[in-house]
């Protein structure tokens, strides 16, 4: 058992995924989370409030939140809310991009994917870690921070050391702690960053109009504004359905802290008129908060016995709503190349340095297009330069163009949708 034993360090949603599908497996694993547990009780009191935040599950990862036993819960849950149509439009120039056209059935599948509140797929993912078929094989370790690594050579892997002095030997250590990752500083790993200079002002909203289960995302001069359907959770919502949507509005940084100052109401109609009052006045506004926008990638995932996924190993601009998905992604063809390689040694070979290596090949430079395309578009459509004429006219050409080859469209949907 020691021999092909897992250490994760970050109980976020992409560790405990892997951890959940190693578990499945009946490959003992560890998960380490710094957060402390919460109990039902506080499960609730944090589930009955609406989040602002909210994730753009594509349905590659639905489909592995389904493989670990966690997707079927947000369902029962409601908590989610399913979109069958994308919109992207421009509002200085002509041009529209509509994914899932109601009128033309083939042009992308159904359902495009779902928006879910952060808690409700944690929630979902925490009830898993419980349940008998993957306690035999998973060691949840929860409000402790790791404070030491130490690299006892490739047979052994890592000794690593916990705030109350536990240490823990495993011979594969996985970093899944977020952008500011322990272990990957810990392990001398450098990141390749970039500053946006931008702030997205988050919140949630009621509409005059239903969102239809469609996300939008409009390309402002200022940056993207992105409308995402979220959740009806109440029982008056439930009445009047379709009517709540996430806000996701890429700013210039010192434009978006002046707004963010101001009152709820002030932000509000701001908001509804940089929208181009799309879907009406906005009647009500909930949570409202700030980030600054960077994007980062490790200069490598990988180093002897260690291996990065999600944030720890990528961060990139949330105008596709992609960064959570691309973590999914890692998971999927990280627990693969795990696995073959197991199964090929005749259960022998765990977590080696040919095996993270394949894994880094093959999501690495997908990580990085993504990164560089989305770097594209914040440029393409914000900034000075974005406003001349000549970079206008062919914004508006291209998206116009685009949106009139239907296989392209097709394509794009499904590139969307992770499929």
């Amino acid at each position: 058992m020691k021999d092909n034993h897992t250490l994760i360090i970050g109980g976020g949603i992409v560790g405990v995924t892997l951890a959940l599908k190693l578990a499945q497996n009946k490959m003992p694993v560890t998960l380490v989370d710094a957060r402390p547990a919460r109990d039902e009780s506080a499960w609730q009191q944090m589930l009955g409030k609406r989040d602002a935040r909210v994730y753009a599950l594509s349905l590659a990862s639905i489909a592995l939140l389904k493989d670990v036993g966690a997707w079927q819960k947000i369902a029962l849950s409601r908590r989610k809310a399913d979109y069958s149509q994308m919109q992207v439009w421009q509002l200085n120039g002509m041009g529209e991009l509509l994914f899932g056209d109601s009128h033309d059935q083939s042009a992308a599948p159904e359902i495009l994917g779902s928006m879910v509140e952060p808690a409700v797929i944690e929630y979902a993912l925490w009830q898993r870690l419980h349940e008998a078929d993957v306690s035999e094989y998973l060691t949840v370790i929860a409000g402790h921070k790791v404070v030491n690594m130490d690299w006892l050579g490739a047979q052994q892997g890592y000794r690593v050391t916990l705030d109350d002095g536990t240490a823990i030997d495993a011979r594969l250590l996985v970093g899944a702690d977020g952008r500011g990752s322990f272990v990957r500083r810990q392990a001398g790993i450098e990141l390749d960053t970039l500053d946006y200079q931008q702030t997205a002002i988050c919140c949630a909203i009621q509409t005059e109009k239903p969102h239809q289960a469609t996300a939008r995302q409009a390309m402002l001069p200022t940056g993207t504004l992105a409308l995402l359907p979220l959740a009806d959770i109440t029982d008056d919502d439930k009445v009047n359905p379709q009517h709540w949507q996430s806000i996701v509005w890429t700013l210039p940084r010192n434009q978006a802290l002046a707004l963010i100052e101001e009152d709820d109401r002030f932000i509000a109609d701001k908001l509804a008129a940089a929208s181009h009052y799309e879907l009406g006045a906005i009647h009500q506004i909930e949570s409202i908060a700030s980030f600054p926008l960077t994007a980062q990638q490790a200069k490598s995932y990988v180093a002897d016995n260690l291996v990065l996924i999600g944030d720890a190993a990528h961060g990139v601009h949330p105008l596709a709503g992609q960064g959570l998905n691309l973590g999914m992604l890692d998971v999927k063809e990280l627990f693969a190349q795990l696995e073959y390689d197991y199964q090929r040694s005749g259960n022998s070979l765990w977590g080696s340095a040919q095996t993270l290596r394949t894994y880094e090949r093959l999501r690495r430079p997908h990580n990085s297009i993504m990164m560089h395309s989305f770097s594209a578009l914040n440029w393409l459509f914000a900034g000075e330069l974005a406003q001349t004429r000549p970079v206008q006219q062919l914004r508006s050409e291209g998206m116009y163009r685009v949106g009139k080859i239907k296989p392209l469209m097709h394509l794009l949907a499904r590139q969307a949708s992770g499929v």
